[in-house]
């Protein structure tokens, strides 16, 4: 108890203190927990794999998958599935012929189990580099192949260790990762699900926030029980969570939960940085007990490190290439995209509402978006929306199915343009490759993967030794020299170009739907209209933003009450405007996410307030 006492103090007083020496608190922890492995009144530390692996790994990615933008990782899906599949494949590959051939005695099954051990980023590792106000985009690609990488590994790992004893074919492994992935994705979705509607029907946040403790668990065990990869369950949970909180959740279950998982995220890392220190001692005995020397682990450990590095940039290379093609190709698509916009909302607007709509309409306004179209594509257009509302004659349904597809394409185009606005506003260009590079630290995942291996593999404790030289070294080299490299690539606390404009829109969806609840004349639940008096107020307090106090809004306390409820239902109608404005991806992430965090504040100080009379 005292040490798990002291550790947290530790913890804590690191934390606070690292940042205002300008250097990154997970590299004091993990020198603090070398320099204390060596004391002689500390006995050698070796952590169960498990523990990491299936008790705090599956939290914290749960907890970063939650808070992580989802139309960020949409967009970046492309570039963070190539980091997060195909690098580690190709480094495990690679890197697997260099351990056999450096490592005597270690077969190419045994070598490429050894590369898919030190080939994932680690989630927890990158988050040095959020603290220096990189470019978003880029802490956004580190970030989700940090979450996804580390499945592609332990698959990869499984499946070599099981050729040292048995043939393994190529399709096999495909089949295993294949698996891995479908199994946990489907389960991380229901139980995100799930939880959401559990979590509803609590009465207190308390209890809320403590089902969230379960959640990622919840998603993990039975993935694992499956033979699919419990983190990507645990990663899909946090991700259908962040998503649909805001629907899900009141605004105070959302800010108890947001600040309780911040402490344990904060604990636990610094946990899991202060153990790969401790565990140090350890491994270096028992490489001494095997081996009589520590020199060829870290020869080895050297080169894994720079191989690592070298293959990253290999690979980044291709891919910032490819990506900026696709900005190409979507620029010169936008203008094309924006016409289509423009007509669909002028047929749309043109259209006489007197009388049902029908197909012919429909394919109407689509073909206002493609004048150029012929006459054959055209009839086949109207067959297949005809098709699509067969199974509804009725007129009413008919017309409303046509519509809602309607407004389906309007919303695909807007979110295309969305989308190529913000990959020409955020390009991935030489520098930020670099720090891409750069920033593909390994961390406690490879320790605690090579701390799996079966205890007959051969020459374990010179592989597992190995996997920390790589961990430690590319956590304190390139961790510690990254501030340096951002600094003086001119990255760091650099803004979004749209980021002014991106705010002015926000305040515009915020005051339209005020405007457009309050000029509705809305009613109160029981059907009776608000007063004109409590309209007005309403209106001063939230759309002039007048800075009258809510308390002297009404003289009564029947109008007190018709204020603080009325307030609450415009703050509804804000939080629905900025999530349909999240799900078109209009916005910057970042703004977005910090305009539905003020909304939660001015909900919860309303309510409170109310709560009085």
């Amino acid at each position: 108890m005292l040490v798990a006492v002291a550790s947290v103090a530790v913890i804590i007083a690191v934390s606070a203190l690292a940042p205002r020496a300008g250097v990154g608190a997970p590299l004091v922890l993990v020198l603090i927990g070398l320099g204390v492995s060596f004391l002689p009144a500390v006995p050698a530390l070796e952590v169960e794999p498990e523990i990491i692996l299936a008790g705090v790994l599956p939290a914290l990615l749960y907890a970063a998958a939650a808070s992580f933008p989802s139309m960020d990782f949409r967009r970046d899906f492309g570039a963070i599935s190539g980091l997060s599949v195909l690098l580690v494949v190709v480094s495990a590959v690679v890197l697997g012929f260099v351990f056999s051939w450096m490592i005597p005695g270690l077969d190419l099954a045994a070598g490429i189990a050894l590369g898919a051990i030190v080939s994932p980023t680690d989630a927890v590792a990158t988050s040095i580099i959020k603290r220096l106000g990189a470019p978003a985009r880029v802490v956004t690609v580190l970030d989700g192949e940090g979450l996804l990488n580390d499945a592609t590994s332990l698959v990869l790992l499984r499946s070599a260790v099981a050729a040292t004893a048995a043939s393994v074919s190529f399709w096999s492994v495909v089949g295993d990762f294949v698996w891995a992935v479908a199994i946990a994705v489907v389960s991380g979705v229901v139980v995100g699900l799930v939880g959401l509607r559990v979590r509803r029907r609590l009465p207190t946040p308390a209890l809320s926030t403590g089902v969230s403790f379960l959640v990622p668990f919840a998603a993990y065990w039975p993935a694992e029980a499956l033979e699919a990869s419990g983190i990507v369950a645990s990663v899909t949970a946090g991700l259908v969570t962040g998503t649909l909180s805001a629907r899900y959740l009141t605004p105070q279950v959302r800010s108890a939960e947001k600040t309780n998982w911040r402490t344990v995220e904060g604990l636990l890392e610094g946990a899991l940085f202060l153990v790969m220190g401790l565990e140090f001692f350890a491994l270096v005995t028992d490489v001494q007990a095997e081996h009589g020397s520590l020199w060829q682990a870290l020869w080895v450990a050297v080169v894994a490190a720079v191989g690592v590095i070298a293959i990253r940039a290999a690979f980044i290379l291709p891919l910032l290439r490819l990506l900026a093609r696709r900005r190409r190709r979507g620029e010169e698509m936008r203008g094309a995209l924006t016409t289509m916009q423009d007509r669909l909302d002028a047929k749309l607007a043109r259209r006489d509402d007197s009388r049902p709509m029908t197909s012919a309409d429909a394919v109407d306004v689509l073909h206002a978006a493609w004048p150029e179209e012929d006459q054959e594509r055209r009839r086949r257009r109207q067959e297949q929306w005809e098709r699509r509302v067969a199974d509804h004659p009725e007129e009413a349904r008919h017309r409303q199915r046509l519509l809602d597809r309607l407004d389906q394409f309007r919303r695909r185009l807007t979110r295309r343009v969305a989308d190529i606005d913000y990959l020409a506003a955020a390009p991935l260009g030489p520098k930020e490759g670099v720090v891409l590079v750069w920033a593909g630290m390994r961390g406690v995942v490879t320790l605690a993967a090579a701390q799996t291996l079966p205890q007959d593999f051969p020459q374990r404790s010179l592989l597992v030794l190995v996997a920390f030289g790589v961990a430690v070294g590319t956590l304190l080299v390139q961790g510690g020299t990254l501030p340096w490299v951002v600094r003086r690539l001119g990255l760091a606390g650099v803004e979004s170009p749209t980021a002014a404009d991106h705010a002015a829109g926000l305040r515009a969806v915020v005051h339209d739907a005020a405007t457009g609840l309050l000029d509705g004349a809305p009613a109160r639940p029981d059907g009776t209209p608000y007063e004109r008096d409590v309209v007005a107020t309403v209106r001063g307090a939230v759309v002039r933003e007048e800075s009258e106090r809510d308390e002297d809004a009404a003289r009564s306390d029947e109008l007190s009450a018709q204020y603080f409820e009325l307030r609450v239902r415009v703050i509804e109608a804000q939080r629905d405007a900025l999530l349909r404005a999240r799900a078109d991806g209009t916005f910057d992430s970042a703004l977005l996410s910090r305009a539905l965090d003020l909304l939660d504040a001015e909900q919860i100080a309303v309510e409170m307030r109310g709560e009085t009379l």
